[in-house]
């Protein structure tokens, strides 16, 4: 096909398969500056996600961790910069392909953000009703799959959210971001507030997640033993900037303060241990 041919090709001619880039990085955010009033919280930041990846992103507190994730999402508007997923600049997005990407992403925030008056299946299903044709029964079929994917008993369906426990309200968030069989996977703070053992199951589950349904997973953590045991890379949020990327154990051997900091304190050094022992 010419150029001039190419060019003529009209959105609404494409399927949505085609709408969106299937091969380069998942996310790209480039010169990202974000403040509220003078207080300026990324001042030029620059990260990529690649397929297939689990990608952590650190930062001390006030580095804007939650920001990033919730600009690159479309709830925040940047001040300045790019941001693209699969391909598309989110700003510049048609509706169609808005709806495009948000059918290839699912997100589990740090509360949940589950509907405490629905069932945890209702929860679970709610992504599919807003976002496919299929009918009710497919939908609650999809939903008590998804339930037992993320480990949960057939009755937890039936519950509420506040009949359950924080990690069983964890994974049915996890569930229902999965609901639409994503490409991507966004995990605010997946782990906290969960005791070790716990935490060390949620990290087993996404792990395994990632590797069985080949997802993309941008992960927001404080969890040292999280970076260590599942991550890919991990970004690190400082100086209003991305400072460095590269996996845990090279970070280790990064100069920047901060990082040396967090990475090779009484903690980092306890989780490295852990690390090489298993």
């Amino acid at each position: 096909m010419t150029d001039s041919a190419t060019s003529t090709v009209r959105e609404e001619d494409l399927s949505d398969d085609d709408l969106l880039d299937s091969e380069g990085p998942a996310v790209e955010v480039r010169g990202l500056i974000s403040a509220f009033g003078d207080n300026v919280v990324h001042d030029g930041l620059d990260l990529t996600a690649e397929r297939g990846e689990v990608l952590g992103v650190v930062g001390g507190s006030g580095s804007g961790k939650s920001v990033l994730l919730n600009t690159i999402i479309g709830l925040r508007v940047p001040q300045a910069g790019v941001i693209k997923v699969f391909g598309q600049d989110i700003e510049r997005a048609s509706r169609r392909r808005w709806s495009a990407i948000e059918r290839r992403w699912g997100v589990l925030f740090q509360q949940g953000a589950l509907f405490s008056n629905l069932t945890v299946r209702d929860n679970v299903a709610s992504p599919m009703f807003e976002h496919t044709t299929l009918g009710k029964k497919e939908i609650y079929e999809l939903s008590d799959l998804k339930i037992a994917l993320v480990g949960l008993p057939p009755h937890a369906g039936d519950l509420k959210p506040s009949e359950l426990s924080g990690g069983m309200r964890k994974r049915v968030g996890l569930a229902r971001a999965l609901a639409l069989d994503p490409e991507l996977l966004f995990l605010d703070e997946p782990t906290a507030g969960l005791d070790p053992i716990s935490a060390a199951a949620f990290d087993e589950l996404i792990k395994d997640l990632s590797d069985s349904l080949d997802l993309t997973v941008f992960m927001i953590t404080h969890d040292l033993d999280t970076l260590y045991e599942i991550t890919d890379r991990v970004a690190v949020i400082a100086d209003k900037k991305v400072v460095a990327t590269a996996p845990v154990r090279e970070l280790e051997h990064n100069k920047h303060p901060w990082i040396q900091e967090y990475f090779l304190g009484p903690r980092g050094r306890a989780a490295a241990k852990v690390k090489t022992e298993a």
